[in-house]
């Protein structure tokens, strides 16, 4: 698997992501995954927010539900289906006091997938949405996949053989992670100026040419009542803004 970061311009808010794409894409061959920072699609569409605003405020009302951590000044929230700190908000990287999330961010892979296929008439295309989020028990982050285009988001292992013969039951790989895991070392989190990659010689990808679908988006989300992890996100008390 090659994985090329790719520098482009400064972005700021209201910028058109076409044109930055145009400008700082290469030709893309078929099969390749195009990896889009969520800062860049955020600045582009506009979903900022200025410094008038108060960021816990900002943070209640665009997390589903959130946790203060008093220990360390920060709000855990749940979001889109994942847990990610302050809602994904940020204030790096930009001249702007506060980029949120795309508002629509399923709606935003599948136009960047829609016209990146026809600009470089490739039929067999992936994009992935990246941000950055922190794991418990480690330090430091890692990438995370917030949505997709193009591609199937799992690798099901389920029935196959392990290497002793015996059949695998439980084992799905998580395609979108793993790829985004991988591209964000590459495009790295400070100053690099690198807020795309393109992966090329992907293994396990399974293209498909339409849209991704709110079902298909919700696919890769695992109820809270089915979860490993879901007596501990139960264990505490989240509260929720009214919508």
């Amino acid at each position: 698997m090659k994985i090329t970061p790719i520098k482009t311009r400064k972005v700021f808010a209201h910028d058109s992501l076409q044109e930055i794409l145009q400008e700082a894409l290469p030709p893309l061959q078929e099969r390749s995954v195009v990896v889009v920072s969520s800062k860049i699609v955020s600045l582009c569409e506009g979903a900022v927010a200025d410094a008038r605003m108060c960021k816990a405020e900002l943070i209640k009302k665009e997390a589903d539900a959130y946790l203060f951590c008093e220990k360390s000044g920060i709000y855990l929230t749940k979001k889109e289906g994942i847990l990610i700190p302050s809602a994904g908000i940020d204030e790096s990287n930009t001249d702007q006091p506060f980029v949120l999330y795309p508002k629509d961010i399923l709606g935003s892979c599948n136009r960047i997938g829609e016209w990146l296929r026809n600009y470089f008439r490739v039929k067999e295309l992936g994009v992935i949405i990246t941000d950055s989020h922190t794991t418990p028990m480690r330090r430091g982050v890692l990438g995370i996949g917030l949505c997709w285009y193009g591609f199937s988001p799992l690798h099901n292992y389920i029935g196959s053989l392990d290497c002793f013969g015996r059949p695998l039951q439980m084992t799905q790989s998580n395609l979108v992670d793993a790829l985004a895991v991988a591209a964000v070392v590459c495009m790295g989190e400070g100053n690099e100026q690198t807020p795309l990659a393109v992966i090329e010689q992907a293994p396990n990808m399974v293209y498909h040419s339409h849209p991704t679908s709110r079902e298909e988006y919700c696919s890769l989300r695992i109820d809270e009542t089915e979860d490993l992890y879901g007596p501990f996100l139960q264990a505490v008390t989240w509260s929720q803004e009214k919508k």
